[in-house]
């Protein structure tokens, strides 16, 4: 599956631009604050039906606009198929309002279902956060890669998110006096059940990556789970009416990335340098490249953004030689990537 043409309206910087994109590699070339970030950007919000850099749904459209559209078309085999995301804010129905339509092939779809249809991983240079930074970007991240691979993933996440924030409110209803402790019944069971499934998703992912050697990179990860069970429920009762807050469950879940060092390992969060984290996010990305293939049968796109000014020469050769394997899109605005190119067949758009 390929990604062949993407057109944005409205999006970012692009007011009205459309892309071509090579089935082998694509260089987006040009200077800082062209919109090449944009590009990939849209390309995310097609895979994942989420931005992977917005905090809210309006920055991603155009200033003072109130629409934005992104479309594109995908090629398998001799079918294609027309993906569209359409962000709306403004004033609906007299209430201001961010909304996200999802279409394929002009009839819409829930995100449940859309998602899927594209698969990619992305590196970029924030990526680093991966590994330092707080375990709900860490937990973001899994959720990024089930809900490209597993509908069931999908459903039971966005229900389970659904239960916690009826099970706080109902925490903090109790611990007011305004509601009983036999009311939690209903989303204590829900959240077992669909927190059950997400765990056993994300220690299944986790497990196989470790397994999946990468030439020249040696990892692993350890799973640091939250089981939500009954015992835990009423172990941490009288502290979650306290705290108006769902203590245990896979919404605190976390996982550490480890450098492999004979009988002693590295926690790289604690102890590795900025260059030994970073080639953690690289071999967490590669294992996720081979992870989506094993699970779906051919490769995902892969986005790479501005990555080889943060890699050493060896490191943009490995980079090299992962990007022929699948289409890949990347961005540069620095010349030598021009150079560095040269071995490897590809088209470039330039900015």
């Amino acid at each position: 599956m390929v990604l062949t043409d993407i057109a944005l309206q409205n999006f970012r910087s692009h007011t009205k631009n459309t892309f071509s994109f090579s089935d082998g590699v694509t260089l987006i070339f040009g200077p800082n604050t062209a919109g090449k970030t944009n590009i990939l950007e849209a390309i995310v919000l097609l895979s994942t039906g989420k931005s992977f850099r917005a905090k809210r749904e309006s920055e991603m459209l155009a200033w003072h606009k109130e629409i934005a559209r992104v479309k594109g078309v995908i090629r398998e085999a001799a079918d294609t198929q027309k993906l569209e995301v359409i962000l709306t804010h403004g004033i609906v129905a007299g209430v201001k309002a961010q909304i996200k339509k999802y279409l394929v092939n002009g009839v819409a779809r829930r995100q449940l279902d859309f998602i899927g249809n594209i698969r990619s991983v992305l590196f970029w240079p924030e990526d680093l956060e991966l590994v330092v930074d707080s375990p709900s970007i860490r937990r973001a991240y899994l959720d990024g890669v089930l809900t490209q691979v597993d509908r069931e993933y999908r459903r039971n996440l966005q229900s389970y998110e659904r239960g916690i924030r009826q099970r706080n409110r109902l925490l903090y209803a109790i611990g007011e006096g305004k509601a009983g402790r036999n009311q939690l019944v209903f989303w204590n069971q829900l959240l077992i059940k669909t927190g059950a499934y997400i765990t056993q998703a994300r220690q299944q992912f986790l497990t196989a990556i470790n397994s999946m050697p990468i030439e020249g990179l040696r990892y692993r990860v350890t799973y640091e789970k939250s089981v939500i069970s009954e015992t835990r429920l009423e172990q941490y009762k009288t502290e979650e009416v306290a705290a108006h807050m769902t203590l245990v469950g896979p919404h605190r879940d976390d996982f550490i990335v480890y450098e492999i060092h004979g009988d002693e390992d590295m926690d790289l969060s604690r102890f590795g340098s900025r260059g030994e984290q970073r080639l953690g996010v690289l071999w967490l990305k590669f294992a996720e490249l081979s992870y989506i293939e094993q699970r779906t049968g051919s490769r995902p796109l892969l986005l790479l953004d501005d990555v080889f000014s943060e890699l050493d020469p060896k490191h943009r050769s490995m980079v090299l030689g992962i990007m022929t394997k699948q289409q890949t899109i990347m961005t540069s605005a620095d010349p030598e990537t021009l150079r560095e190119l040269k071995p490897v067949s590809h088209e470039i758009i330039r900015l």
